[in-house]
């Protein structure tokens, strides 16, 4: 299969080729994490579980013809957990966790910007959605939904690379900031690596592995040194995982280097 399309780049960490704009919404205190009443639960059980998950599942596995390996491992988990996952497609990225963590619901950490998406806006907090704070008074509220989602057996999916580029086949280097939730929190780790693989001579699919637990290694003394031992421990089985790419969609080249095509 020839590449399709070239894209340029200048910055693996900060780079947004998404196709989305940014409308720099902004979470404040005002926002309610975790909403509460009874109709409220009912209505969203009604969306995720009803409409929302059969729409996943139409899409990512008729449709897209998705691929699932070693999902199993994450029954070998009974509490909540955390989940790191490469960033390389705007739907799949947000219908296969989904998916992938069923039967638990799995709440995903996003940009502000998600929840103030034309006709999603009400629906996000409904799929799942945590969006990352705008304030230290708002921060407080975000880390009390994370422990308590944490705590009552959900996983949490993050994707530590923030920036989506489409059907990437490496993984960026990212910080170790985000790890900072196992540590504190004392849960396990997942790593979800998506890949794009031959299906037939003109066709591919996505391919997502799932590897793990990892744990905290407490006998590093410094909770610093935990984040980027897990961090790093998790980077390299993506990059691992990365390797198992056969197909290239879009070829991505720093801005200055030569495109050999």
């Amino acid at each position: 299969m020839k590449t399709q399309k070239v894209i340029y780049y200048s910055d693996e960490l900060n780079d947004e080729f998404s196709g989305t704009s940014k409308n720099n919404y902004k979470v404040t205190e005002k926002y309610k994490y975790i909403k509460k009443g009874y109709i409220y639960n009912i209505i969203s059980f009604i969306f995720y579980r009803i409409i929302l998950m059969p729409i996943a599942f139409i899409y990512a596995k008729i449709i897209k013809r998705t691929k699932f390996e070693n999902r199993k491992v994450l029954k070998s988990v009974k509490s909540g957990y955390f989940v790191y996952a490469n960033h390389t497609n705007n739907i799949l990225d947000a219908f296969c966790p989904t998916l992938m963590c069923f039967p638990k619901k799995p709440y995903i950490i996003v940009n502000s910007d998600n929840i103030n998406l034309p006709i999603l806006k009400k629906s996000t907090r409904m799929f799942g959605a945590l969006p990352i704070p705008s304030n230290l008074s708002a921060s407080k509220n975000f880390m009390y939904a994370v422990e308590k989602r944490s705590v009552s057996g959900n996983p949490i999916v993050i994707y530590p690379e923030a920036h989506i580029w489409p059907y990437y086949t490496d993984i960026r280097p990212f910080t170790s900031v985000s790890f900072k939730y196992p540590v504190k929190f004392d849960e396990p780790s997942f790593c979800f690596t998506t890949t794009y693989q031959r299906r037939g001579k003109n066709k591919f699919r996505a391919v997502i592995y799932v590897d793990g637990p990892f744990y905290v290694n407490k006998e590093l003394e410094s909770i610093k040194e935990q984040q980027e031992d897990l961090r790093n421990r998790i980077y390299n089985k993506m990059k691992e995982r990365a390797k198992l790419n056969n197909v290239e969609i879009i070829k991505y080249v720093r801005k200055g280097e030569k495109n050999n095509d």
